[in-house]
C-alpha cells in the first residue's frame, strides 16, 4: 500500500492528462486530473496515534455522545451502508427529521470543508456540529462530557492519549476525527487507481471509453477532478426538492426550523420553499441552491445521491446530467444537455464504478462499549 501512496498527483499529473484524458478539450483548462489519493493530511494540533484512533472508534459508536442516548455518529454513518445511510434523508434525532442526505465519511479526511454547504472547517469541528445539532445528535456538551467522566475505561484512555485526568469533550471530538481519518480508500483495491499507476488491464474496455467520456463529451472533469474526484467548490444543479418535503409534516417542520436557525431574512423565512445551500453561509443571493461537489469515490456503496438523496441509482444521476440538470432557477452554466447515447451512458457508469473499491471498504462491527461506574 505504501508504494501506491508514494505516487502523488504532482508526479502523475502530466502522464494522466496526456494518456488518460485522451487530449480532450477540458485538459487545456489545467484541471487537476483524477489520480490515486495522496497521504492523508493530518493537522499539527491533532497528531495520529493508534491509541487515539482506537479511542475515537469507541466514541464514534457511543450513544452517550447524543441527547437521549439514541444518536451516536454511527446512527447516520453505518459501516455496512458505505458509512452513510440508505435512506434519502438522514434519520436525525427522534422527534425530528433531518433535511439532507447523510454523506459518507469515507475519504472526508481530504475535504477542506465539511457538510453540504461547507459550514465546518475540519473534522474536529464537524463532529460537535453534528452531535450537538438540534435535528442531528441534539447533545449538550456538558452532559456528554459528564457521561464520559463516569466511565472508568474512558478516564484511563483519555489520560493515556491526551494526558488529562478527566475526559474532555473537545478531546473526544479530536479522537473521533483521528478515527475518521483512517476511513480512506486503498488505491491497491480501486480499479482506476491501479490503472492510473500502470496496470492497463485494471479497467474494462467499457470503463476506458467511459473515462474518455468523463474527460471529454460528458464534461464531468469540470467539477469532479483531482484525486478526490471533487473540485470542492459549490454549484447549483437546478435540483428539485425531494418529494418527501411535500408529504411529511415533520420534514416541513425541520425545513422551517433550519431557515430560522441559519439566520435568513424574515422575507426568506416566510417564503423559502427549498434548501438554500451555500447561501446560509455567505448570505449572497447568487449562492442560493449551491452545494459542494461530492467525491466520486466509492459510489458503488454510497447511494442515494445528491444533497437531498433524490436519486437512488447511478443511472438516474447520469440521466439527470445528460438532460442538462434540473429545472430550478440559478443553475450553473456548466450544465448543458450532453447527448450521450444509451451505450455511452453505460460506459460512463462502468468508469464511475471503477472509482470504487473492489469490495465495501472498512466494514466493521460496532465495538463493545465500556460501562459506567459510580464515582468514588
Amino acid at each position: 500500500m505504501r508504494e501506491y501512496r508514494k505516487l502523488l498527483p504532482c508526479v502523475l499529473g502530466s502522464l494522466i492528462v496526456a494518456i488518460l484524458c485522451g487530449g480532450q478539450a477540458f485538459s487545456e483548462r489545467k484541471l487537476p486530473p483524477l489520480a490515486p489519493l495522496p497521504p492523508v493530511p493530518v493537522p499539527a494540533d491533532n497528531p495520529m496515534s493508534q491509541e487515539k484512533i482506537e479511542l475515537g472508534k469507541l466514541l464514534f459508536f457511543d450513544h452517550r455522545l447524543s441527547g437521549d442516548l439514541s444518536t451516536p455518529c454511527s446512527r447516520c454513518h453505518l459501516p455496512t451502508e458505505g458509512w452513510g445511510t440508505p435512506t434519502p434523508l438522514s434519520p436525525g434525532y427522534p422527534g425530528a427529521q433531518h433535511w439532507r442526505n447523510s454523506q459518507t465519511i469515507l475519504n472526508t479526511a481530504y475535504y477542506a470543508k465539511l457538510f453540504w454547504e461547507g459550514s465546518s472547517l475540519s473534522l474536529e469541528r464537524q463532529a460537535p456540529a453534528a452531535a450537538q445539532g438540534n435535528v442531528a445528535g441534539n447533545g449538550d456538551a456538558i452532559m456528554m462530557e459528564e457521561r464520559l467522566a463516569q466511565v472508568p475505561e474512558y478516564v484511563k484512555r483519555f489520560k493515556e492519549v491526551f494526558g488529562i485526568d478527566r475526559p474532555g469533550i473537545m478531546q473526544a471530538w479530536m479522537a473521533i476525527a483521528a478515527f475518521e481519518r483512517t476511513l480512506v480508500s486503498d488505491p491497491a483495491k480501486v480499479p482506476f487507481d491501479r490503472y492510473a499507476i500502470g496496470d492497463r488491464n485494471a479497467l474494462s474496455p467499457a470503463a476506458k471509453h467511459g473515462l474518455a467520456l468523463f474527460n471529454g463529451k460528458a464534461g464531468c472533469i469540470q467539477c469532479h477532478n483531482g484525486p478526490l474526484g471533487s473540485d470542492q467548490d459549490y454549484h447549483n444543479l437546478g435540483l428539485p426538492e425531494h418529494p418527501l418535503f411535500q408529504t411529511m409534516p415533520i420534514a416541513q417542520i425541520t425545513h422551517r426550523y433550519e431557515q430560522y436557525s441559519k439566520g435568513v431574512t424574515e422575507a426568506r423565512y416566510r417564503t423559502a420553499n427549498r434548501d438554500l445551500g451555500l447561501y446560509y453561509v455567505t448570505k449572497r443571493p447568487e449562492d442560493i441552491g449551491k452545494f459542494r461537489t461530492p467525491s466520486l469515490r466509492e459510489l458503488k456503496y454510497t447511494a442515494p445521491f445528491m444533497h437531498n438523496g433524490l436519486f437512488e441509482t447511478m443511472d438516474e444521476v447520469i440521466e439527470f446530467y445528460n438532460a442538462g440538470g434540473g429545472p430550478a432557477s440559478g443553475k450553473s452554466p456548466l450544465l448543458k444537455p450532453l447527448g450521450l447515447t444509451t451505450e455511452e451512458q453505460a460506459d460512463l457508469k462502468a468508469f464511475l464504478e471503477s472509482l470504487s473499491s473492489d469490495e465495501p471498504p472498512h466494514v466493521t462491527e460496532a465495538p463493545q462499549l465500556p460501562e459506567y461506574a459510580v464515582m468514588k
